[in-house]
């Protein structure tokens, strides 16, 4: 039995979880998926003090109260930012890595860092520290179901989680497994797929999907996630 810990992207909440949490835990496994403050279940704390470095506190008190170990730790999106962070604070109990077409910082990086040049989030009008959630149309949605969920689900995000960048000491290091799942429709984070592709340290996998390979490809994503358990 593996423990997982799964951590989602920008202004959506551990809604995304719904398909696959149940087939993890159906196959015999601890699923924990926190909810980020301000976001989703949480978002009666949204305040202006938010960022990246409460998220990773977020996820770090979760493993801390609950005693956990040896853990999968998976990060959706921004959520790469977020488990990097983590991984890098608790080491030890961090067994493997999963960066689920997610951002993957170095030092000193931010998520609007790594943008791609002209790409621009909106501000939620008058609130200047807020990102405006993506449209639906942006992520490629092709069934209503994900679309109604997206509009439905998805609220503002603090400015300040995208802005502040990552602090490492280098710790994360001694994590040995780590695997990286590219989403290929439209494929939105090639860059750190290449980056890591022909590292020997890397387990990678390509799904023909959307971002939310989680929502789209649930099947598929349980049974590679179950190579991640060392």
């Amino acid at each position: 039995m593996a423990t997982f810990v799964l951590v989602h992207g920008s202004w959506a909440g551990s809604v995304v979880w719904r398909e696959l949490a149940p087939r993890l835990r159906k196959a015999g496994h601890d699923v924990y998926a926190p909810t980020l403050t301000g976001i989703g279940a949480r978002r009666h704390l949204l305040s202006r003090e938010i960022d990246l470095n409460t998220h990773i506190q977020d996820v770090t008190g979760v493993i801390d109260d609950a005693d956990l170990s040896d853990i999968v730790l998976l990060g959706n999106s921004y959520g790469g930012m977020v488990i990097t962070g983590v991984a890098d604070r608790v080491p030890e109990k961090v067994a493997s890595l999963v960066y689920l077409d997610a951002f993957l910082p170095e030092n000193g990086q931010s998520c609007l860092s790594l943008l791609p040049p002209g790409v621009r989030l909106a501000a939620v009008p008058g609130e200047d520290w807020l990102a405006a959630p993506i449209p639906s149309a942006s992520f490629g949605f092709k069934r209503p179901e994900l679309i109604a969920l997206w509009d439905g689900k998805s609220g503002p995000h603090p400015l300040a989680t995208l802005t502040q960048p990552v602090q490492l000491t280098g710790a994360i290091g001694s994590v040995k497994q780590k695997m990286y799942i590219l989403a290929t429709e439209p494929a939105r984070f090639t860059q750190f797929y290449d980056k890591v592709k022909n590292d020997p340290g890397w387990m990678v996998h390509t799904l023909s999907c959307t971002t939310f390979i989680q929502l789209e490809m649930p099947d598929e994503l349980t049974a590679i996630l179950l190579q991640a358990i060392p």
